[in-house]
């Protein structure tokens, strides 16, 4: 809390010791309540956030909806800071973004009779959970089974038999039924240290998804077999006696869901610490925690770690301590594609054209990485500048001569943007967009929506969405180009339209463009699959115009080495260490917020 801001209890014993608050001529009862609100209040002060707090505190968006990696959430994203921190998976990703060991040592790959991609994983001997007890492999079998019951079964579809529970768990099958077909998933723990993983058919992206995608990580068998389904609840919701286990350099000590906040522990037993140079030393104590007022914390000395979500913020921003990691990351223009004028690519395409992606970013942010291609340059496989070039570029007269030349757009567009300060300049950028548009002869009206994902899925009564355009961010969840396609696949949440267009043939290519790559063991080729769909969606199609890769801003201490935002924005504290001016008794207690 900001020094010059009294505390509630402060404030109520101020109260009553002047003026109408004194308790003198009080009766005695009336007395006796009024201290005791004191009490109750400063009792309440302890998970309001006002208690002193040691160690590192990191102000985060938004705090877990559950510790139960393999059980996961929906809203899964704000799970990962503190699922990335204390789990690990069998894979890990290099700086390149390149699948390396994690808690598998090695693994070979084949393809069996029928046709199945087979990994035999091979785990790391000094591996172990916080307790000391080692990592086995029915560890995964466990955490997976659990996975494919969870609520977000369907990332686990890949796995050889996954589908037949799906679909006993979809009609509300007997237990007995479904506890069966879990036998006969492909995950099977060939021995102590070694696992066996079938998938269903090649799946080049797999590896890739193990380092990131926590519902592969491991679970504690030894600590959850035979418990109840209330029982592991309580194991996760109620972190103490050094439970829930974890793997990673921190474990969580305490989850405070009314003073928003995880308090996580140093684990001295993780066999991946962090990287320690001279002098460092590791980071003892960490409390993530949600604040409204985060940043006049951090400028008050009060947190150690800020994110800068506010792109109005940034623009007058002259801070040392900015920092910026460029994401795995897309700002898009979508295109609804149902409705006229913009059922017809060559309009969309010509709109691409007209849209000149450095002025419209100019000015806006710190830096931008204005782009016509949907893969991020540092992704693995990502488009060769030759194969961005045959993409709809800023080509303003080619756009005019297109719009001119055929029937035009003669009617205002709708451009659907999402309300509200982020670090995504949207609503500046959807007025940038409405004027150069309007300068090849396109009228654009601008419509700032709180309710932006209700509005974008609302179909008019003549069936087709009712929006125009709309403006939105797509983040890689893993290191590979599958993660950037899924969504505009006929099952994705793309709201586009683009199913119906041209019999639906342009999308059955797409999506059999993407099963090849996918499937396919050469990765130079794949590439060039990858290439030809982006080109059918944002080329020839014209789906959507990408316009930009987004960047993260933050703010943290000089003498907190390593903790930073990884490319998928998800908080990194996987290799935070104490710098060598700083120590663990450095800073007062009574410094905490």
């Amino acid at each position: 809390m900001p020094a010059d801001q009294e505390s509630p209890v402060s404030w109520l014993l101020s109260f009553l010791r002047a003026g109408r608050g004194t308790t003198r001529g009080v009766a005695p009862r009336a007395r006796i309540l009024s201290y005791s609100l004191v009490l109750v209040m400063a009792a309440a002060c302890g998970p309001c956030g006002f208690q002193p707090e040691p160690g590192v505190k990191v102000v985060v968006p938004a705090m877990p909806t559950t510790l139960d990696w393999s059980h996961s959430d929906p809203q899964s994203w704000v799970n990962y800071p503190v699922m990335l921190a204390t789990q690990k998976g069998l894979t890990t990703l290099g700086a390149d973004h390149s699948v390396q060991p994690g808690l598998a040592e090695r693994w070979e790959r084949e393809a069996d009779a029928a046709g199945h991609e087979v990994y035999t994983f091979h785990l790391r001997e000094d591996v172990t959970w916080s307790d000391g007890s080692p990592v086995m492999a029915r560890d995964f079998v466990f955490g997976w089974h659990r996975a494919l019951l969870g609520r977000e079964r369907g990332e686990m579809a890949d796995l050889q038999g996954a589908e037949e529970v799906l679909a006993l768990l979809e009609r509300g099958a007997p237990e007995a039924e479904v506890t069966a077909a879990l036998s006969r998933v492909g995950v099977e723990a060939v021995d102590a240290r070694t696992l066996r993983v079938t998938l269903v058919r090649p799946r080049s992206y797999f590896l890739a998804r193990l380092a990131n995608v926590y519902l592969f990580f491991p679970a504690p068998s030894a600590d959850l077999e035979g418990k109840s389904d209330e029982a592991v609840r309580d194991y996760f919701d109620r972190p103490r006696d050094g439970r829930p286990l974890a793997v990673g350099p921190y474990r969580v000590e305490r989850w405070d869901r009314a003073g928003e906040r995880v308090r996580l522990v140093y684990n001295p037993r993780s066999a991946f610490p962090p990287p320690m140079g001279p002098g460092e030393t590791p980071a003892p104590v960490l409390t993530l925690m949600k604040s409204e007022i985060g940043p006049a914390l951090y400028e008050r000395g009060r947190v150690d770690f800020v994110f800068v979500d506010s792109a109005a913020a940034l623009r007058g921003m002259k801070a040392a301590d900015l920092k910026r990691e460029p994401l795995l990351s897309t700002y898009f223009l979508a295109f609804n594609t149902e409705r006229p004028p913009l059922d017809r690519p060559e309009v969309r395409r010509a709109l691409a054209r007209a849209l000149d992606r450095e002025a419209l970013l100019a000015g806006l942010l710190p830096a931008a990485r204005a782009t016509n291609v949907l893969l991020p340059p540092e992704l693995p496989d990502a488009a060769t500048p030759e194969q961005a070039a045959r993409l709809p570029r800023y080509e303003p007269e080619r756009a005019k001569a297109e719009l001119a030349g055929g029937k035009g757009v003669d009617r205002p567009l709708r451009l659907v943007v999402k309300a509200g300060d982020s670090f995504v300049p949207e609503e500046a950028l959807a007025e940038r967009i409405a004027a150069q548009l309007a300068k090849v002869g396109v009228q654009v009206v601008v419509d700032s929506r709180s309710d932006y994902s209700a509005e974008v899925a609302r179909r008019t009564p003549q069936g087709p969405r009712a929006y125009d355009l709309y403006l939105r961010r797509l983040g890689a969840d893993y290191a590979h180009p599958n993660t950037f396609f899924t969504l505009f696949e006929r099952q994705g949440n793309h709201q586009t339209g683009w199913e119906t267009q041209g019999g639906g043939e342009p999308m059955r290519r797409f999506e059999q463009l993407l099963e090849e790559a996918d499937g396919d063991p050469d990765p130079v080729h794949a590439r060039e699959l990858y290439a030809k769909a982006q080109e059918v969606l944002v080329g020839e199609e014209a789906v959507i115009a990408p316009l930009y890769h987004p960047d993260r801003y933050f703010r943290a201490r000089a003498r907190l080495h390593g903790l930073d935002v990884d490319p998928f924005n998800f908080l990194a504290l996987r290799a935070l260490r104490l710098g060598p001016d700083e120590t663990p008794s450095a800073r007062a207690e009574g410094q905490g917020p």
